[in-house]
């Protein structure tokens, strides 16, 4: 039976000591949100994931959700579990006060979504999504919707969706055929299918709100004429209980490859009542709201699998005998050593570490400078803030996803053939990671906005946000004899950086399809240099309090000897990918489509 322990001392290190969460209760609003109170809360929600929903994962990934007359049941034991999540008010961790939340920073929901992503990332998907549609309706919509809406959402008594796709139509959401007609009330008249809907129907709710992507009759072609509506499965009556049933109902589930206790539906939109979000042919800038949180939380989803993979990785290696160490006999008392001696699965667990652990400095990082753009006070902080979130959300998504499943199927092959088998729960990890590469965007999308959108934008201020500090900090190092082992080999590695985001631009400007043909390289190179300047920061920080005779000299020891793991043997991946930008985008387009 798999195991899994939440990494607290990790997440702490990150918190505490790379960052300063401390800062968080500085911003206007969070005063009460100090470092002590952080770290109560994610202890009390590791408890909950560790008791409650990790003990649901793999009973729920067997059994599965059951359509049955309209109505989708979740698997046993889930409507209990949500029941006590809502009741420990995790669905309002980050929520606004002014709707009943708690109003934590994003930085602790953060380190919750992974938490609660480890331990049963089909669970997760439920309060996810909700938290996907509470954005979008807090931004765009009207006072007298939030009222109505919000509370519910928090509170965890109703849930949402995000109801974007159709069966002719995924990312070209311009082609959506869903139509809303104006009532004379001014309600919406709402008419068609979405499929692959999230937590679209279930029994853990009373009420399901859809936030549905539609188009009005005057609407014009393509993205420019898409709406946003609300459309409750239940239409509220006066005293906010659910009221008469609406025009929409779950066609179908899906039967998936992996996260099969959520819920994956086809809806029906049968002339169902729903209220506008936001303004007439500008649902996509409301749907954003919803997307961009979405691709955040998907990554954070990666790094979840990831390290619940790597803890029963290192547990199997520890136990497992098979053969002796190269170097001779290391358990004597035993038939055979255990095969963490092994060079190869030393790498391997020590991939699977390096890449779990920066990728989580990342997600932290990004949801710092969430905090920062919403609260802080200096509005050209503000700015500065939303700028890099905006520019690192491709690459917290694609590269994090990517990184989750190779660090799943690293876990499989420690395991060997006993991985492959459903009774250690390593393959379903491996499952449930896959469609983190592709749903909110697939990771080739998520490319395509870095080169396309992101990197351009404003001749260059995104990248700036990026380039300016990773730059300053390398100059202040270069001199630190103890820094050098990190700093130099970042400092190549951000040189080539520099020089294929030129490349591509340039390119980009004559012919597009070289810029397109180099954006996955360029996302993953971008993301392991990103990597590699938290790493380094993460060695000096370790480094320091080794010197200083602080803390747990294991610990920091670890964290010194992994930084260097991943300047040796994983940012080099950026030479060959540096290599593969230079050669550009001809080989790809030669050949014609018919020859395929």
């Amino acid at each position: 039976m798999p195991i899994y322990k939440a990494p607290l001392d990790d997440v702490r290190f990150v918190l505490n000591e790379l960052f300063d969460v401390g800062e968080m209760a500085q911003l206007p609003g969070h005063e009460e949100h100090t470092p002590d109170l952080v770290d109560a809360v994610l202890s009390e929600g590791a408890k909950f994931c560790e008791n409650v929903l990790f003990p649901l994962n793999r009973s729920g990934d067997e059994e599965g959700c059951r359509l049955e007359n309209g109505v989708v049941t979740t698997p046993k034991g889930f409507k209990g579990a949500y029941t006590a999540f809502r009741e420990g008010g995790w669905t309002g961790l980050s929520t606004d006060p002014a709707f009943g939340g708690q109003g934590l920073p994003h930085t602790v929901q953060f380190a919750m979504e992974e938490f609660v992503c480890s331990s049963n990332l089909s669970f997760g998907m439920y309060p996810g999504l909700s938290h996907g549609a509470y954005n979008a309706l807090h931004r765009w919509g009207t006072q007298e919707l939030k009222d109505r809406y919000l509370p519910k959402i928090v509170d965890g008594t109703w849930s949402g969706t995000m109801c974007l796709t159709e069966p002719h139509c995924g990312t070209d959401l311009g082609l959506i055929r869903t139509k809303a007609v104006p009532g004379e009330d001014g309600t919406y008249r709402i008419t068609g299918t979405k499929i692959f809907i999230s937590a679209g129907e279930h029994d853990l709710t009373g009420n399901i709100l859809h936030l549905v992507l539609a188009k009005l009759p005057d609407a014009p072609a393509g993205v420019k004429g898409i709406s946003l509506f609300l459309v409750p499965k239940f239409i509220p009556n006066a005293d906010g209980t659910p009221g008469p049933r609406n025009g929409v109902a779950c066609g179908s589930i899906e039967h998936k490859m992996g996260i099969k206790a959520s819920a994956t539906c086809v809806m029906n939109f049968d002339d169902a009542t729903g209220w506008l979000i936001g303004e007439p042919h500008k649902g996509m800038r409301a749907m954003f709201t919803m997307m961009n949180a979405a691709r955040l939380g998907v990554g954070i989803q990666g790094l979840g699998l990831a390290e619940v993979s790597y803890q029963n990785a290192v547990a199997y290696a520890r136990d497992r005998l098979q053969g002796r160490s190269v170097t001779g006999v290391k358990a004597p008392e035993k038939a055979a050593d255990p095969i963490i001696v092994h060079p190869d699965v030393r790498k391997n667990l020590m991939t699977m570490r390096a890449y779990t652990e920066g990728a989580r400095a990342l997600a932290v990082w990004v949801g710092m400078n969430i905090d920062r753009a919403e609260s802080h006070a200096d509005p050209e902080v503000r700015k500065e803030a939303d700028d890099l979130v905006a520019l690192l959300t491709p690459i917290v998504k694609a590269f994090t996803t990517d990184m989750g499943f190779e660090v799943t199927n690293l876990g499989v092959q420690i395991f060997g053939g006993h991985g492959f088998i459903r009774e250690h729960g390593m393959e379903q990890f491996v499952r449930d990671a896959r469609i983190t590469q592709l749903y909110e965007g697939t990771n080739g999308i998520q490319a395509l906005d870095l080169v396309g959108r992101k990197m351009p934008q404003d001749m260059g201020r995104l990248l700036r946000r990026f380039f300016h500090p990773v730059s300053a900090y390398i100059e202040a190092k270069m001199d630190d004899a103890e820094a050098a082992p990190f700093v130099l080999p970042l400092a190549k590695a951000f040189a080539k950086l520099q020089q294929v985001t030129a490349l591509i631009a340039q390119k980009g400007m004559k012919n597009p399809d070289e810029a397109a043909a180099a954006s996955t390289d360029y996302l993953r190179f971008f993301a392991l240099v990103a990597l590699g300047y938290l790493w380094a920061r993460m060695a000096e920080t370790a480094a320091a309090k080794l010197a200083a005779g602080e803390g747990d000299a294991r610990f920091y020891d670890t964290k010194v000897k992994t930084a260097r793991f991943f300047f040796a043997k994983l940012l080099p991946q950026t030479d060959a990918l540096f290599r593969t930008i230079l050669a550009g985008g001809e080989t790809l387009m030669a050949v014609e489509a018919e020859a395929f």
